[in-house]
């Protein structure tokens, strides 16, 4: 027996607008766009703005293997491909949807030619508008009137694909040519869309066999998230996680302090958020960087002292569904069976970055040390924090030891005042507000002030029975001299005359 149904098709202009309002950014749109070039196998990628009012428009140019005239036309299908089949292990697509969606987000009318070795260019376009009018999905043949020369940067190469953006409704509106704020704010987002495919495509920049892109003839310069070229990076162990047939890798890593950067580096390393945004776990597919800097909702909050801590979650193009990739390349979930490892090794990151940020970036233990490193000791008492000066410390402990009785007495309640009006309120707004302004220990001062405490330790050292050779080591491990080991090694004692030794 038959079944009764009717065919109920999607209305082409309603369908085509709610396409348009999947939340992508000029960045990510374009970001998209790559995506398909390198899954081409592009090795150069050419982003152009070109500023003309409302006329302004944008093209991505790719050198990769380029499509004959049915394989652009399937490419142009809105929905090209099942999200649920399996793909080419180098892919970076998953819906067949990232050309259209991503373009429509940004334009009303979009053109793709490509070109196969050996063949002419091919060329298809949809205009939002036309589909709208006919209430048919009409794909085009040909650019829009005027429009040829914005395609003409594919004539001149073997291969490829370029995607032309116009009627930029949604980054020029109706702006005038002569606007000159409308056109900085459109040529604005070269920098955001710099920084991000940067950011995003990091990998494959770095890699020697990799790719190039680059914005208005700047080749652009990658932006690694995990500072790896950084001496003082503390990569952890690599764990691998298993989820039916596949593997996630996972690798923590806990950034250097700033005082162990240097200020172009640490401008840097702060990436296109900031230091303090960018901590939490980074999640690459095939090398695509697809979630930078987040927590994946278990159960933990950015905070100033974790943004030392960065992981990174390698997966297969296998596992889309699992971790509930969206379209938009924006969005990860991890399958609940690996929450709880995801969640230990995130504590884990997050203890060592608080170390770091802590001690400045010192690898020190106060248990093999001794007491006597730090100015200041950190109390937990009935859960709540204080903070008190180490009277253990060489210099504090010859003042009390060598001060008359009286004098002793004035210098301990001087300690007690200063434990007990610390301005921890102060303190911590400052630096929720300026996290990246801290001062480094004797930033700005004269040598001679540094080099006069020196001496004052040292001498409380060796005044304390411990020979030179071991005071300097002690000096050294020091907070704050770690950074003065040529200072600390040249100290004599026959320059201390006068001192009492």
């Amino acid at each position: 027996m038959a079944e009764d149904y009717e065919i109920v098709a999607p209305e082409p202009g309603a369908l085509i607008e709610s396409l348009r309002a999947f939340g992508y950014t000029p960045q990510t749109a374009i970001a998209d766009l790559i995506d398909n070039s390198i899954t081409a196998g592009a090795r150069n990628i050419w982003v152009y703005f070109t500023w003309n009012g409302d006329g302004s428009y944008i093209t991505v140019r790719d050198d990769g293997k380029g499509m004959t005239s049915e394989e652009l036309v399937a490419a142009m299908r809105a929905g090209s491909q099942n999200p649920r089949t399996r793909r080419g292990r180098k892919d970076l697509g998953r819906f067949g949807l990232g050309l259209k969606t991503a373009s429509f987000s940004q334009c009303r009318i979009l053109t793709v030619a490509s070109k196969v070795s050996g063949s002419s260019i091919t060329t298809r376009r949809w205009d939002l508008d036309y589909v709208g009018q006919t209430s048919e999905w009409r794909l085009l043949h040909e650019t829009a009137s005027g429009s040829e020369q914005r395609i003409s940067g594919l004539k001149d190469q073997e291969k490829g694909t370029l995607v032309l953006w116009e009627c930029m409704d949604r980054i020029v509106s109706d702006d005038r040519v002569d606007d000159q704020k409308a056109e900085r704010r459109f040529l604005s987002h070269i920098s955001n869309v710099e920084q991000h495919l940067g950011m995003v495509f990091h990998r494959f920049i770095d890699d020697l066999q990799g790719i190039t892109i680059h914005i208005n003839g700047h080749q652009i310069s990658s932006w690694d998230p995990f500072l790896s070229s950084e001496s003082t990076t503390q990569p952890l162990q690599e764990e691998r996680l298993h989820l039916h047939d596949d593997v996630v890798r996972v690798r923590p890593y806990v950034l250097p302090h700033h005082s162990r950067l240097s200020a172009a580096a640490h401008d840097r390393g702060g990436g296109p958020r900031g230091w303090n945004t960018q901590q939490g776990f980074y999640i690459y597919r095939n090398r695509r960087l697809l979630l930078a800097g987040d927590w994946l909702g278990l159960g933990m909050r950015k905070e100033e002292h974790y943004k030392l801590a960065r992981i990174a979650i390698d997966l297969p193009n296998s596992m889309d569904h699992e971790w509930d990739i969206d379209v938009r390349k924006s969005r990860a979930r991890p399958p609940g069976i690996l929450q709880e490892d995801l969640r230990r090794i995130a504590r884990i990151t997050r203890e060592r970055a608080v170390d770091v940020y802590r001690h400045r970036g010192k690898v020190l233990s106060r248990k093999t040390s001794g007491n006597d490193i730090f100015i200041w000791n950190r109390e937990l008492k009935s859960g709540r924090v204080k903070f008190r000066i180490n009277r253990e410390h060489p210099l504090i402990a010859d003042l009390l030891q060598f001060s008359v009785q009286e004098d002793r007495k004035r210098v301990e309640t001087l300690l007690r005042l200063i434990e007990e009006t610390i301005p921890v309120p102060l303190i911590t707004l400052e630096n929720s507000e300026h996290p990246d302004k801290e001062f480094v220990p004797f930033e700005g001062s004269p040598p001679s002030e540094m080099l006069g405490i020196l001496k004052e330790v040292y001498i409380s050292l060796r005044r304390s029975g411990i020979p030179s050779d071991e005071a300097k080591e002690r000096l050294i491990a020091l907070e704050p001299f770690q950074e003065f080991n040529e200072l600390v090694m040249a100290l004599r004692d026959d320059e201390m005359m006068g001192e009492d030794l």
